[in-house]
C-alpha cells in the first residue's frame, strides 16, 4: 500500500531514475513489508516550479511524498527518510538543491484506505500486518 511521488527537475539520466525508484521501493518495502509499493516520478523545469514565491531563483529542492499506512516507530521513520534522501541525491546530484529534499509522510488509518472492493480495516491480514509494524 506504500505510494509515493516525487516532484523534482527535469535532467536526470534515465539509469539515475530506474536507479532512484528502485532504492525507493526497497526502502518502503523495508520499512513497511507491504505488497504493492506504487511510485510516480513527476519532471518539471525550472521555469514552471517556485520556491518562496520566485521562479529560478535557485535549483530545484526536491519533494517526495509519502502515502503509507501508520507507522509509529521514529527510527524507522528516520531511516526511510535517509535511504530516501540518499537516492534522489544521487539522481539528482549537480541538477537539483539535494541538500534541502523535504520528504513529506502521510500515514493513512487503515479505515480510510480503500482496496479491493472494501477498507484495509476489514481484511484482517493488513490489520495484523499493521499490528506488527507498530509493536
Amino acid at each position: 500500500m506504500p505510494v509515493f511521488t516525487i516532484d523534482a527537475p527535469t535532467g536526470a539520466s534515465q539509469n539515475a531514475k530506474e536507479k532512484m525508484l528502485k532504492e525507493i521501493t526497497d526502502a518502503l518495502d523495508e520499512a513497511f513489508h507491504f505488497p504493492d509499493t506504487r511510485g510516480w516520478l513527476r519532471e518539471y523545469s525550472a521555469d514552471n516550479v517556485s520556491q518562496d514565491g520566485r521562479v529560478q531563483a535557485e535549483p530545484v529542492r526536491p519533494v517526495v511524498s509519502l502515502e503509507t499506512p501508520e507507522l509509529g516507530n521514529a527510527d524507522v521513520k528516520r531511516k526511510l527518510v535517509q535511504k530516501i534522501e540518499s537516492a534522489v541525491g544521487a539522481a539528482y546530484d549537480g541538477i537539483a538543491n539535494i541538500e534541502e529534499v523535504l520528504v513529506l509522510i502521510n500515514p493513512y488509518p487503515l479505515h480510510d484506505v480503500g482496496w479491493r472492493a472494501s477498507l484495509q480495516s476489514d481484511k484482517p491480514e493488513i490489520v495484523a500486518a499493521v499490528a506488527e509494524l507498530n509493536r
